[in-house]
């Protein structure tokens, strides 16, 4: 019997290949509750770990999860140090712990704006991550869809420029190779507990043929069930169109 199988979830071979996930909802969490934000912002990561994990386990392949985005530095100071602290120890963890896990973390976004110490560790990260073979882990940080289509478009207009490729060369296939996610599959399936219907400036270019599903939990209440739940409604999906084809 698969893992998958024992766990709930659909067959491998039935998952989608790259799943996203936006990770809302610690604030409400935490305010329900009387709790500062920060601790709604480590029940999260909590959850992050675990969930991460579960993925790798089921067997989905590329798995990318917005951490802090681009608008988050609008947040109140002490927030946004609250959650460079959880990157922080997260990665540690990461170094110190996950050193026999087969997950290769990477990281999305302009990380040049954290503090040097979370860079290097992010860096050091990387390094460990670069040659297993299990599933990729993007973890979106400082990152934001416009920018990102912003920075490709700037790449290939810096190439054009140099003569490397004419403008009658630039194509989508193009493009994406000058995105963060460039040589990934783009997300069949994008998850937002929380309950909001919207991707707030999360993966716009290559959410285009995505399935989005808002989730009626908050992130920190976000459990093993209710993502085998969304993946089998995933499946759902998948075969009524199927059928409707037929």
């Amino acid at each position: 019997m698969s893992k998958a199988a024992q766990s709930g979830a659909p067959a491998p071979e039935y998952l989608p290949r790259h799943l996203a996930i936006i990770m809302d909802g610690n604030g409400r969490w935490a305010q329900q509750r009387g709790l500062p934000r920060s601790a709604g912002h480590a029940a999260g990561a909590a959850v992050f770990k675990k969930i991460a994990r579960y993925c790798s386990r089921i067997g989905i392949r590329y798995l990318t999860v917005y951490a802090f985005s681009t608008e988050n530095w609008t947040r109140p100071p002490e927030e946004v140090g609250a959650l460079i602290t959880l990157f922080k120890e997260y990665l540690e963890e990461s170094l110190r712990d996950f050193r026999d896990d087969d997950i290769k973390v990477r990281f999305i976004g302009d990380t040049t704006r954290f503090p040097k110490s979370l860079q290097e560790l992010i860096a050091e990260t990387w390094e460990l991550c670069e040659n297993r073979t299990g599933m990729v882990l993007n973890i979106a940080m400082n990152y934001g869809g416009r920018a990102e289509i912003v920075r490709a478009a700037r790449a290939l207009a810096e190439k054009a420029k140099a003569g490397l490729l004419s403008p009658g060369e630039i194509d989508e296939a193009a493009f994406a190779g000058e995105l963060y996610t460039a040589g990934q599959p783009d997300p069949d399936l994008i998850l937002r507990p929380s309950g909001e219907e919207r991707l707030s400036n999360f993966l716009l270019w290559q959410s285009a043929y995505a399935e989005f599903m808002p989730l009626d939990v908050l992130w920190p209440d976000f459990t093993e069930k209710d993502l085998d739940e969304a993946l089998a409604a995933f499946l759902d999906t998948l075969l009524a169109a199927v059928m409707e084809d037929l």
